[in-house]
């Protein structure tokens, strides 16, 4: 039987996977900073899910959640790193602390759990771990800077990740999600503090006050949720596992786009060899 280790289940795409998984009979261990959000699912499948508290920022937390998940289950097969949160501010108004928040939790979050799990699943020879990122990753729109960042860092990480996990037997993919119907764009959504009016016509109209999306995103958690499960099962997971008709879309624009522009300025780029 598989077990999975989910960070970020209280609510969203993470609580979604958590119920997708457990209804197909894996382990679940489902986490989230205020444990109390999360022990109706873990009294709806008492055999098969252990809640527990898990703020990624905390390494002490991140150990005893691995160790319990292992003590119950004997291993964590699968690791999802869901937890996050999205930050908007024009780059100059970004907040220090807000900001290394950001990264704490996104990044170093993401590769303190990695780092606990891995030892047991080395010892197997077998796993996967998969990193929720996000499309801001691949278009970086304005208001976004520092979420696109952090996001574009966990992908970067993934990618070296997957390439030294492989002769091992273990998997690493990206999950890049469009606008779900989850709180992502309600409580799950900080912003700057003092926004500069400079930027009101840019990261300005993407502020909480002016966001209109919140309730109406096309994203279905569960069935996200039904496509995470389907790809990190499959005989070969991808690196990167596009979620949404929105993010298909935009992701394709953005690399067309790119390409494009090294076109144009491709006998610049390669005029800098040695002669």
């Amino acid at each position: 039987m598989t077990t999975w280790l989910i960070t970020g289940c209280s609510s969203g795409l993470g609580r979604a996977l958590a119920h997708a998984v457990l209804a197909r009979g894996d382990n679940a261990i489902v986490t989230a900073r205020d444990v109390a959000t999360i022990h109706d699912i873990a009294d709806a499948y008492p055999d098969t899910a252990l809640a527990t508290v898990l703020d990624v920022t905390d390494q002490e937390q991140v150990t005893a959640a691995t160790s319990a998940g292992e003590a119950r289950f004997g291993g964590i097969d699968v690791l999802v790193n869901n937890a996050g949160y999205g930050y908007r501010s024009a780059v100059e108004e970004g907040e220090d602390g807000p900001v290394r928040q950001l990264f704490d939790t996104q990044l170093f979050g993401t590769v303190r759990t990695i780092k606990a799990v891995l030892p047991g699943m080395r010892a197997r020879r077998s796993g996967a771990i998969v990193n929720i990122s996000s499309i801001a990753a691949r278009f970086a729109p304005d208001g976004s800077g520092y979420y696109a960042a952090v996001k574009a860092s966990i992908e970067a990480l993934t990618l070296s990740l997957r390439k030294e996990l492989a002769p091992l037997g273990i998997t690493a993919t990206v999950v890049e999600p469009g606008a779900f119907r989850t709180d992502f764009a309600g409580r799950s959504l900080t912003q700057a503090a003092e926004p500069i009016a400079d930027y009101a016509d840019t990261a300005g109209r993407r502020r909480i006050e002016h966001d209109t999306a919140h309730g109406k995103q096309p994203g279905d958690p569960a069935k996200g949720a039904a496509a995470i499960i389907e790809a990190v099962t499959s005989e070969n997971p991808p690196y990167l596992l596009v979620l949404g008709n929105d993010a298909s879309d935009i992701i394709r624009t953005a690399l067309t786009t790119l390409l494009d522009e090294m076109d144009e300025w491709e006998r610049l780029s390669r005029s800098t060899d040695f002669s």
